[in-house]
């Protein structure tokens, strides 16, 4: 029997803030378990929360980014629960009037062989709403350690419609939202540092028309790898239990990643298990249009439509622009590159076949090298001062001993002016003896050019380079 597969992600990202969502608490990773803490983070008594600004702001650019509607009026709930790593018993978050509602993510599916291109489509979202994060358990043996530095931090949830299918289409939602969130320095989304975790629901419904199956749900999944593993196995788990005719359990079940496996943890809880009530210490929060345009009008231009453009205005193919796009610091540093007029393709293979490899080599991050510099080296080749073999070769050594390309570009400007001066002298007598076919040329003719080259290498006697020449005429015409 065919089954229809609905996914639904809960996705909780790590704003990036100095302080907490509610207390003045600093938010920070590596540091001593429970220094990063206040009383209001502990729940002590007497302490009152204090919203974070920034936080909201945070959650504004990411309701932004994926085209939500930004509520005029919002406030906060109570989510009651016990469980150690909450100490206040509670959680702050948005049960009733979150502050982004609706929009949609991009995401992005290998094409099929014959097509290298991508395949998009866009995910509806449901909401996106800023709560507070909880405390980190740690187990081993017959002990459970509690470390609350992480309490408190700013989440932001992002809920998605049961619209993905498959496990790929689960991975490629959770990888455009890390990387429009980075985009917009909304969050690091680093997964090894715990920024963002994700709760999978996963149903199956016979083929056709009606209501989704029974979900089960895993939580917490903290990479995509992890995310992809635990959504194959659940499918197939359901698979196995819906043929033998027999019915799925709504329940929470923890993936066991090192077994491949899961278990059932509790039956899954509905809202009304949480008791939510209207968060009584922060008041109801305003927010009015003319704060909200800067911020918009803030936002970068998002990835794919970045792509998008790379292709249309610099003709580079997706290969190129799928290793450009996804990484901000280096389509920024691309399109630094090519500036003063550098040619894009040159430019991008530049970057991502030899500049990225001597990263990757070097274990680091650090581009090393200027833009402009990348950018001359590129205009070198094309006017045929340098071989491109030789001009990689200056790229590696200048990467790797941290100096060099200045150099190596330093000889080729005079190379340049020794060169093109001669040559400069000839195109500008041409230009003199040829008016008939510059006349031509400048009204449209391109072709006219051929007779003034023809002055310039009989002149010559053969031996002008064809590549500078042509430059040289064009920019002196």
């Amino acid at each position: 029997m065919d089954f229809v597969v609905s996914i639904g992600l809960e996705v909780h990202v790590q704003l990036r803030t100095k302080t907490k969502a509610f207390s003045r608490s600093r938010c920070g990773f590596g540091e001593e378990p429970n220094c990063a803490v206040d009383p209001t983070v502990l729940g002590l008594p007497g302490a009152l929360p204090v919203l974070n600004e920034e936080a909201v702001w945070q959650i504004v650019r990411a309701g932004m980014l994926f085209d939500c509607a930004i509520a005029k009026l919002c406030h906060w709930d109570r989510k009651n629960y016990f469980y150690p790593d909450s100490p206040k018993n509670y959680q702050i978050t948005q049960q009733a009037c979150p502050i982004c509602l609706g929009g949609a993510v991009e995401i992005e599916l290998p094409g099929p062989a014959r097509n290298i291109q991508g395949i998009h489509r866009k995910v509806r979202l449901n909401r996106i709403h800023l709560e507070e994060d909880v405390g980190k358990l740690s187990h081993g043996g017959d002990l459970s350690l509690i470390d609350f530095n992480r309490a408190g931090i700013p989440l932001a949830e992002i809920v998605s419609e049961p619209e993905l299918h498959s496990a790929e289409e689960a991975a490629a939602f959770l990888n455009s939202i890390r990387m429009h969130l980075a985009y917009a320095a909304v969050s690091d989304c680093d997964m090894e540092k715990g920024q963002m975790r994700c709760d999978v629901n996963i149903s199956l419904r016979p083929g056709g028309d009606g209501p989704l199956g029974t979900r089960v749900e895993y939580k917490n999944l903290n990479s995509i790898s992890g995310v992809r593993n635990a959504i194959c196995h659940e499918i197939d788990r359901q698979r196995h239990i819906l043929s033998s005719g027999a019915k799925i359990l709504q329940e929470t079940r923890r993936w066991e990643a090192r077994r491949n496996t899961s278990e059932g943890m509790r039956a899954k809880e509905m809202a009304h298990d949480y008791c939510y009530f209207p968060e009584p210490d922060i008041p109801p929060l305003r927010l009015d249009a003319d704060r909200l345009l800067p911020i918009r009008n803030a936002l970068p231009e998002r990835p794919f439509d970045r792509q998008r453009r790379f292709q249309k205005c610099f003709s580079l193919p997706y290969t190129l622009t799928s290793v450009l796009c996804p990484s901000r610091p280096l389509a920024d540093f691309f399109e630094a590159a090519i500036a003063d007029g550098a040619d894009p393709k040159a430019v991008a293979n530049f970057v991502v076949n030899d500049l990225l490899r001597e990263m990757a080599l070097a274990g680091e991050e650090d581009f090393r090298l200027q833009p402009d510099g990348l950018g001359k080296l590129a205009k070198a080749i094309e006017a045929g001062y340098v071989s491109k073999q030789a001009a990689q070769d200056a790229l590696a050594e200048a990467y790797r001993s941290r100096t060099g390309l200045a150099e190596f570009l330093e000889g080729l400007s005079a190379r340049e002016e020794q060169s093109d001066e001669p040559l400069r002298e000839l195109c500008q007598r041409a230009i003199e003896a040829c008016p008939r076919a510059v006349a031509e040329f400048r009204a449209g003719k391109g072709t006219a050019i051929n007779a003034i080259k023809g002055f310039v290498m009989k002149e010559s006697r053969g031996r002008a380079d064809p590549k500078i020449l042509d430059q040289l005429l064009r920019s002196l015409l």
